[in-house]
């Protein structure tokens, strides 16, 4: 069956206060046999590019699965390619919501979007499912109508730290991070508690998400024990790719974030990612009976393994269907569809069980993953799991709010050379 799809316009010209009556007198007058129309926020071009894809897949999949239906409803789906641009972001939401009239909008894919259109979401009122891991929208700057079925930045860098000075021993690190929030927030996650076990993080780089050579970087490696890495994109592959050039793979143990070597990039990596350590909340090698099924689908649709952006999507599909289901198919009213979403525990899933915290953000295992080789193919291998983990890690709640959100100077770099 054929998806209805529908693409943005680049140019949005019409007047926002005249399209916005429009689009509310139309939600306000909207029948459970009017068709459900959800705004897919995704970066299809730049270096993010390939976690946008898998988003779009996932997608696919699940209203493949349930007939292009929820509670009944037909689904339209509009996408809009954010290019991974804030200002970009927040044009595309703006005609999602007052061009297209969406009932809710799965996405966006990057930190820094979802900040950027986080008081326009507010403002308007309109169901936000995000794969966008900005620790603060779930935490100090809570948005009501905003929730995450995947992770914060640092939800699986906490984990990370504790496995790297606890269960392995590890006392200098190296990090190196896309300079961006999303990079800053899993460093500093995994700093704060690799330091509270006895480790030090003695260097930290921080390149420009848009570079293409490491090897000023790389050079400056060295007296250190292990490596971690923070990158989005295909910034993990060409990262690993010169590390492995200059003699380091295997020499310095090498540990990254959820997405430096996800599935979506998997499939183009090689001897680069082989003992490559990462943490994640999923891998598609997980054994239960629903991944294995939602692992053949992306397969036989798509020929390849899904990663965290294509599972994040199915997953949002699968929250907002179930809240939905709860109002008997109706979608207007948008404070009770996110108070039924957030209320909801996914206890099968192909991730495992997902509950939602008082903030509206997923508590969850994380797994700590090792990239093997296994029927000719690369797969993140789980070796620990991490139970119930919540985006506060093992910290009270108050306290930590009561703190800076992480940032590239907090926690400070009390050892940093």
């Amino acid at each position: 069956m054929e998806m209805p799809v529908r693409t943005t316009s680049s140019v949005f010209l019409v007047i926002r206060g005249l399209l916005l009556t429009v689009a509310l007198t139309g939600i306000a007058s909207a029948q459970t046999d009017a068709p459900i129309r959800i705004g897919l926020m995704a970066v299809k071009t730049g270096p993010l590019a390939p976690g946008g894809i898998q988003m779009e897949q996932g997608l696919n999949v699940y209203l493949e699965e349930h007939g292009y239906r929820m509670a009944g409803r037909r689904v339209e789906i509009i996408v809009a390619d954010t290019g991974g641009s804030p200002a970009v972001a927040k044009t595309k939401a703006l005609e999602l919501v007052e061009l297209h009239g969406v009932d809710a909008i799965i996405g966006p894919q990057a930190a820094y979007e979802v900040l950027a259109i986080s008081d326009y979401i507010a403002e308007v009122g309109v169901p936000t499912l995000s794969i966008a891991a900005a620790e603060d929208i779930t935490q100090r700057r809570q948005n009501g109508y905003f929730i995450r079925a995947s992770a914060t930045s640092a939800q699986a860098a906490h984990p990370m730290g504790h496995y790297a000075a606890v269960d392995r021993g590890f006392r200098r690190a190296a990090t190196i991070g896309d300079d961006i929030a999303y990079g800053q927030e899993m460093v500093a996650g995994f700093q704060r508690v690799f330091e509270e076990n006895g480790g030090q993080v003695v260097l930290k780089l921080w390149p420009p998400l848009n570079v293409a050579e490491y090897s000023a970087y790389i050079a400056q490696i060295r007296d250190v024990d292990v490596v971690y890495m923070a990158f989005a994109g295909g910034n993990g592959l060409r990262f690993m790719r010169q590390y492995e050039e200059f003699g380091l793979n295997g020499a310095i143990p090498l540990l990254g974030g959820m997405t430096s070597a996800d599935e979506s990039l998997l499939h183009n990596m090689s001897t680069e990612a082989l003992g490559v350590i990462v943490s994640s909340f999923y891998s598609a090698e997980l054994g239960t009976p629903m991944n294995r099924a939602f692992v053949e689908r992306m397969r036989s649709n798509y020929g390849v393994d899904p990663g965290l952006y294509a599972v994040t999507a199915y997953l949002e599909a699968m929250v907002l269907a179930a809240g939905i289901e709860q109002l008997d198919g109706r979608t207007d009213d948008k404070a009770a569809l996110m108070a039924a979403m957030r209320g909801l525990t996914l206890a099968d899933s192909p991730r495992g069980i997902v509950r939602f915290d008082d903030f509206g953000n997923a508590v969850g295992d994380i797994y700590i993953l090792e990239v093997r080789q296994r029927d000719g193919r690369l797969v993140n291998t789980p070796i620990k799991t991490y139970e119930n983990v919540s985006q506060f890690w093992t910290y009270d709640p108050e306290e930590f709010l009561a703190e800076p959100v992480y940032s590239r100077d907090y926690p400070p770099a009390r050892y940093a050379r």
